[in-house]
């Protein structure tokens, strides 16, 4: 293992996701354990840009793999976007030592620490860190299996006001472009209905199925709404309408919003993040760059960032097939 590279930055940036904290532990002490500095950036890559640096080590990371969020902080820099911004961001890396970077975050972080590798040759890998698992080259991003468990827990509590009511419910999560948590959390919460991007059912089969579950004696139903499907402007408007057209109905919305990126992360986030965090900081001692690291049956493999970035994660048939059953 070639160990030219003497010290590593790591950041996380873009929206935050349960595991995080665990990836930058993973980091850490992968780095200590090769004897390698590494240098927390905080704020993600306007971190870089303001020099917000703080050397950490493995005592710096002791209890927070249990903890939501991200101790670097994240940020969306829009001067990062700008050249000026990059040589800024690269003037204080190299004054740091900096020699290569981890980042730690979606499509949008990757892209950036693309065009930074090609302007300056500075070794990155990246470590896919969201909860709509919407990056190709991994089966499970972090905080992906966390989100899906703070859902489901809601949705079942959300099953209990609507049972007591007789009403129906459309509970919003986040999926602004993939339909992986409406999905799994729809068949695991036992939802009657789920609306994914990638799917659209429209609304005339929306009502049939509706009226179905009534005539079938259920007197309360969950249909689960990812926010980017296509079948109404907003899940308000869908509200709307089906008070128009099924008058029988009680409807009520619930948008679960940011909670769905909170919270301890759940054992799988742990492990893979602690998995991930190796990986990446051997990979750039390996003489890697521009690779994301993920998740690949059940093994950790490396998938070019550009590819990471431009490829789309697919939504399982399968599933949308066992749906079906399952709403039956």
């Amino acid at each position: 293992m070639s160990k030219t590279i003497k010290k590593i930055g790591v950041l996380t940036s873009g929206g935050d996701s349960p595991g995080m904290n665990a990836a930058i532990r993973s980091v850490v002490r992968t780095c200590a354990y090769h004897n390698i500095e590494c240098i927390g950036i905080y704020r993600g890559y306007q971190g870089m840009i303001e020099g917000d640096f703080k050397e950490m080590g493995p005592r710096s990371v002791n209890n927070i793999i249990n903890k939501g969020g991200t101790i670097l902080k994240s940020a969306r820099s829009k001067e990062f976007m700008t050249e000026e911004g990059r040589k800024k961001a690269h003037s204080n890396l190299s004054a740091a030592g900096v020699e290569a970077l981890v980042v730690i975050g979606g499509d949008g972080s990757f892209t950036g620490g693309l065009v930074f590798n090609k302007e300056y040759d500075f070794p990155i890998i990246g470590i896919p860190g969201t909860i709509d698992n919407d990056i190709y080259g991994t089966t499970h991003t972090l905080g992906y299996d966390t989100a899906l468990n703070t859902v489901v827990e809601v949705i079942d509590k959300i099953r209990d006001t609507a049972s007591s009511h007789n009403r129906l419910f459309f509970v919003e999560v986040m999926g602004r472009d993939a339909g992986h948590i409406a999905l799994n959390a729809g068949i695991g919460a036992g939802a009657e209905e789920i609306l994914i991007p990638e799917e659209d059912l429209g609304l005339d089969r929306l009502l049939e199925s509706l009226r179905k579950s009534k005539l079938s004696g259920k007197s309360s139903s969950i249909v689960v709404i990812a926010e980017g499907d296509k079948i109404g402007k907003n899940v308000f408007e869908l509200k709307d309408y089906v008070e128009e057209n099924m008058p029988e109905y009680d409807v009520r919305v619930s948008v679960l919003g940011h909670m769905q990126r909170g919270g301890a992360p759940s054992c799988f986030d742990r492990v893979l993040a602690s998995r991930l965090g190796v990986k990446a900081v051997e990979s750039i001692l390996d003489g890697k760059s521009n690779y994301m690291v993920g998740l690949l049956n059940d093994k950790i493999e490396l998938t070019p960032l550009e590819q990471a970035i431009k490829g789309h994660s697919q939504i399982d048939r399968e599933l949308l097939r066992v749906s079906d059953i399952m709403t039956t």
